[in-house]
């Protein structure tokens, strides 16, 4: 459902910000791992070589291997849905916008691009879209932190890590304005990584705001959360 009447968040700041409980955690990442044989399949470009092209960004520690149920789904609804072909996501670096974007132009042809980011890969879709709006038709993020403070989640320290910078200060600006293209949030209302207020954001950060049944790792996996995924997506995003 919605957030509010018209699509966006109605959160007021301090709204939404209890960080799950590490047991949360715990039972959203062992849904990960009951649904692992999902990661079996090509790598390649799938759905009709005619469809409008659309580049799918996974999360934190994540590849494209994770995000194959997804683009499996997108695919069948008429997508040509790409991977971002970089291995795993070890976190923002120097340069990750400029790769962003020439896998962009790789795919993309002369057509604007659908843009999917599963948790930390929607919140460097959405610097995409702020970058190069005329090359992306819309930006979708599925359970990502890119509103408040960069601590809404109980995974930064091992972020910190791996990624070798503070969670609060990345190679690249993060922006929670509303990117200047389409743009829609799909909340994943059981998240045991991610603060709600984090997914949400205010009223003025996203044009839509979806809230589904799901944990972190079940939005971008649960086969019926993905016909919601994929049915949310066709009637925000003009093809």
């Amino acid at each position: 459902m919605s957030i509010s009447d018209d699509g966006r968040s109605a959160l007021k700041e301090g709204e939404g910000e209890d960080i799950p409980s590490l047991f949360a955690r715990a039972i959203d990442v062992s849904s990960h791992l009951v649904r692992m044989g999902r990661h079996i399949g090509h790598l390649g470009p799938r759905g009709p070589e005619d469809g409008i092209p659309a580049l799918v960004i996974p999360g934190f520690l994540s590849s494209d291997r994770t995000t194959l149920e997804l683009r499996r789904f997108l695919a069948r609804d008429g997508w040509r849905v790409h991977g971002w072909g970089h291995g795993r996501n070890n976190g923002a670096y120097e340069g990750i916008l400029d790769d962003l974007e020439a896998r962009l132009d790789a795919i993309r042809g002369d057509r604007r691009a659908l843009v999917v980011g599963w948790s930390l890969g929607g919140v460097m879709g959405r610097e995409l879209a702020r970058r190069r709006p005329e090359k992306v038709r819309a930006i979708v993020t599925l359970a990502s932190p890119f509103s408040g403070h960069r601590k809404l989640n109980n995974v930064w320290r091992e972020y910190e890590l791996v990624a070798g910078h503070r969670v609060d200060d990345p190679p690249v600006e993060q922006i929670p304005d509303k990117p200047p293209v389409p743009t829609m949030s799909i909340v994943a209302a059981k998240d045991g990584l991610v603060a709600q207020r984090a997914q949400i954001g205010l009223r003025d950060e996203c044009d839509r705001v979806v809230m589904l049944p799901c944990g972190h790792m079940r939005i971008g996996k649960s086969r019926p959360m993905l016909k919601r995924v994929v049915r949310e997506i066709r009637t925000f995003v003009d093809k």
